[in-house]
């Protein structure tokens, strides 16, 4: 009969104990909110990032940057980090607006004011969203081996 070698058998119940601590649900969500969180503050930069800023003369009076300036979280925020996670079933949801009255015309496009032309809309949201659906797979990669990390070394 053929020498099968030697079995540690308390390593592998270690390794056990490990996946039984990260398999708990709290643990669980804890960390998926943490993802939603990072994927959001990411996504926040990018269109602030994006955000045109005014041009004025002196001589207006007016400040450029509020459009900019206008970018929050729902729950009136600046920092992903210390927003509230929304759960509806299996989906984490971070709303990020801005509640200055002309950003969707800015974001879409609009028509001139004497309505013969077009200005083209600037897309701030819509091409961070694009971007960070690009790269989220890595970010995520990223956190659930430093998750596993811990496991799985």
């Amino acid at each position: 009969m053929a020498n099968m070698g030697r079995f540690n058998v308390q390593a592998l119940k270690d390794f056990q104990k490990e996946l039984e601590k990260i398999n708990n649900p709290q643990t669980i969500n804890v960390f998926l909110e943490s993802c939603a969180k990072e994927l959001a503050a990411r996504l926040f930069r990018m269109a602030v990032k994006r955000t045109p800023v005014g041009q004025y003369p002196k001589s207006s009076g007016k400040k450029g940057g509020t459009l900019r300036r206008g970018w929050t979280f729902s729950d009136g925020g600046n920092n992903a980090m210390d927003v509230r996670v929304n759960h509806y079933a299996d989906t984490y949801v971070i709303e990020i607006v801005n509640p200055v009255e002309y950003a969707s015309y800015v974001e879409y496009g609009h028509r001139t004011a004497n309505g013969k032309g077009w200005v083209n809309g600037r897309y701030m949201m819509t091409l961070s969203e694009k971007d960070l659906n690009d790269i989220a797979p890595k970010i995520l990669e990223r956190k659930i081996k430093k998750f596993l990390g811990g496991v799985i070394s």
